[in-house]
């Protein structure tokens, strides 16, 4: 598999953030971001294109607010720190995208939205 140094252009790709916390996920500590960021200008082969996150599962999507409205407040951070564009936040479930949406969200995932009411799949 090639590597993304070698690709003809540059990997585009988002840095997933644990703004929630929750020791079951992954991504990154959101103070680990300072230090992270004066490293990612002389990376190589990707363009880090903005910051990813998923908030706690809740039954109330408003409880999901606090997490979705910390990323965009991260990215200005970067974009200060390095000069970078960061277009992309992506945040947001088919439980809790409309909170997302309007915490800034640019990129949704609502699989489960997509394909309810679809029915059993063919086979």
């Amino acid at each position: 598999m090639p590597s993304a140094a070698s690709a003809a252009s540059l990997l585009p790709v988002l840095l997933e953030v644990n703004c929630s916390r929750e020791e079951n996920k992954g991504g990154l500590r959101p103070e680990d971001l300072p230090e992270l960021s004066d490293k990612l200008v002389s990376l190589t082969g990707v363009s880090v294109r903005g910051l990813m996150t998923m908030a706690a599962y809740s039954d109330d999507p408003q409880q999901c607010r606090p997490t979705f409205a910390e990323l965009p407040q991260l990215r200005d951070a970067m974009r200060t720190r390095t000069g970078l564009e960061l277009p992309h936040l992506s945040m947001g479930m088919s439980n809790d995208f409309e909170v997302a949406i309007e915490e800034g969200a640019t990129l949704v995932r609502i699989g489960t939205t997509l394909f309810e009411g679809l029915g059993e799949p063919r086979g």
